[in-house]
């Protein structure tokens, strides 16, 4: 029996909720909620199963009580999103906070349950087994924590010669960075005028992460690091982004060539997931397009709805989208994206994180079978331990390792 939690500001979605769990035996609604404040108090008493979570709520909003409940009492979370920028925005936070998953209303109001009823069960029967324990909530060790307006604040080795280049960039917007003891930069939007701040947010451009990335050698193939003609194809599903989140950031600069990743994630909510993590990255993330060439040193992420394929070969590699039947289910699928670069054989890295289901493990054993190179994140820091798990019971995983040191082996397999 699965003890279900509901927190919704709305009584009405949460009398639509109960009816939904109450219909189902494997289900038991042990209590509800109708601020954060309520929520956090009913999980510490209650200790439920799982909880289905609002964004928006008095007093205490979604985000903070889902903080408050990874910190106090780890318990497996579901938020409802509404299909907005904003709403998808706070949904990819709320999964980079600790939500295994998230329930989005269908036509902007969850009102309309039959057309997503089974989504929900099929939801909240596998977020019930996911594994909270594994997070460190404390401390997420791939996050820059962001204070008030601060755009940005950078741990650098080279202080001298990094804050002059910084300077040189952000100098002519009326003020340079200062550099304090702790050898770090800290530059705040308050030093820029409203016009600023609206053309860089327009441009999605932050002067201190491309100050970075500007160090990335012309010619990624010659600094050292090889592999140039590489590609690297990675799959995930149920805490994907968090695993994303654990893998992306850490990759270098100058990595040598191009990332192209399949997350199991409906249209409207991938591109704000390649934002998150283009802020986070030295490497540049974004939301892959059609006919986009693959570059060293990028991300390409699937627009959900759209499977993703790749054409054409050496440093002409390009994506291709379409909206092909679901595989079983999925659109993207990762086995879509792994049939297509089986061609590239010894030239492909193939990396498997946390999901339900199997997605990913026919396409890998193909990939494997043509020389290419698996790596499979271990049970023990999967929030899911499925789709890795069919790769690792098949016999072909070259890696096991847990997801801390999953970006390591990419750049290593890279060089091979």
């Amino acid at each position: 029996m699965i003890r279900v939690a509901i927190a919704d500001d709305s009584a009405f979605m949460r009398k639509v909720l109960q009816d939904l769990f109450a219909a189902q035996p494997d289900f038991e609604v042990v209590g509800m909620a109708s601020d954060g404040k309520e929520a956090v108090n009913m999980v510490i008493r209650q200790k439920p199963d799982l909880v289905t979570m609002d964004v928006n709520m008095p007093i205490m909003d979604g985000l903070k009580a889902l903080e408050v409940i990874m910190k106090e009492c780890p318990t497996p979370v579901i938020m409802i999103s509404s299909l907005t920028k904003k709403g998808a925005d706070e949904t990819i936070k709320a999964l980079s906070l600790g939500a295994i998953d998230f329930i989005c209303k269908a036509g902007g109001s969850i009102s309309r349950i039959d057309a997503i009823a089974d989504e929900i069960l099929e939801k909240c029967r596998g977020a019930a087994k996911a594994n909270v324990s594994i997070f460190n909530f404390k401390k997420n060790i791939t996050e820059k924590k962001q204070e008030g307006n601060d755009l940005k604040r950078i741990n650098i080795v080279d202080r001298s010669s990094y804050s002059s280049r910084v300077s040189s960039i952000l100098g002519k917007r009326g003020k340079e960075p200062s550099a304090d003891s702790g050898s770090a930069v800290t530059v705040s939007s308050a030093a820029y005028n409203s016009k600023s701040i609206s053309d860089m947010i327009a441009k999605r451009s932050n002067p201190i992460l491309e100050a970075r990335r500007s160090t990335t050698p012309a010619n990624p193939a010659s600094s050292g690091t090889g592999g140039s003609t590489k590609l690297i194809a990675l799959g995930t599903s149920t805490g994907g982004p968090r695993a994303l989140q654990a893998v992306i950031p850490l990759l270098p600069a100058n990595l040598p060539c191009g990332m192209v990743v399949v997350q199991h994630m409906p249209a409207g909510f991938t591109k704000s997931l390649a934002e998150r993590l283009d802020s986070l990255s030295k490497v540049t993330v974004k939301e892959a397009e059609d006919n986009e060439i693959i570059k060293p040193g990028h991300v390409y992420i699937a627009p959900g709805n759209y499977h993703m394929t790749i054409k054409g070969t050496g440093s002409g590699r390009a994506i291709s989208l379409n909206q092909d039947p679901p595989l079983a289910s999925h659109r993207p699928a990762v086995d879509v994206l792994f049939d297509s670069v089986v061609q590239y054989g010894r030239e492909v890295v193939s990396v498997i994180l946390t999901g339900m289901g199997c997605d990913g493990a026919a396409g890998m054993k193909k990939i494997k079978k043509a020389g290419g190179y698996i790596i499979a994140e271990s049970g023990d820091t999967c929030v899911v331990y499925g789709m890795p798990k069919a790769v690792v019971d098949s016999g072909i995983a070259d890696e096991v390792l847990p997801v801390q040191q999953v970006a390591g082996a990419i750049v290593e397999a890279v060089k091979k």
